[in-house]
């Protein structure tokens, strides 16, 4: 079994910056994939960025050359580091653990609120 824990939501005014923290415990050998989605009120929950355990990333279109994941092996966390805020950005954050973006090894999380102000 997988446990992940998500942090450092917070309010920031547009234009600023915040990191995301998924640290990660239990069975993560078998890890492969790890994502971080968001869902502002009223909409579909949405992949933002991915990393797989070779290191491979992808951004979604709307956060491309403003967010970027990484990871930290020795911590067994995943961070989303996150420029440039935009309101639209608003949303709760959640990460999620897979052997691949389909095959998930937890459930959601209660997330991290990020909201940004205009």
């Amino acid at each position: 079994q997988v446990q992940l824990v998500e942090s450092g939501g917070g309010l920031v005014q547009a234009g600023g910056s915040l990191r995301l923290s998924c640290a990660a415990s239990g069975s993560i050998l078998s890890i492969n994939f790890m994502g971080w989605y968001r869902q502002a009120p009223g909409k579909q929950r949405d992949l933002v960025a991915a990393i797989t355990g070779a290191g491979s990333t992808n951004y979604a279109a709307s956060v491309e050359g403003r967010f970027t994941i990484s990871r930290d092996d020795a911590k067994n966390t995943v961070y989303l580091q996150m420029n440039s805020l935009k309101p639209e950005d608003t949303a709760v954050y959640y990460c999620r653990a897979g052997r691949n973006q389909f095959q998930f090894l937890t459930g959601w999380g209660q997330g991290t609120q990020v909201t940004v102000s205009s």
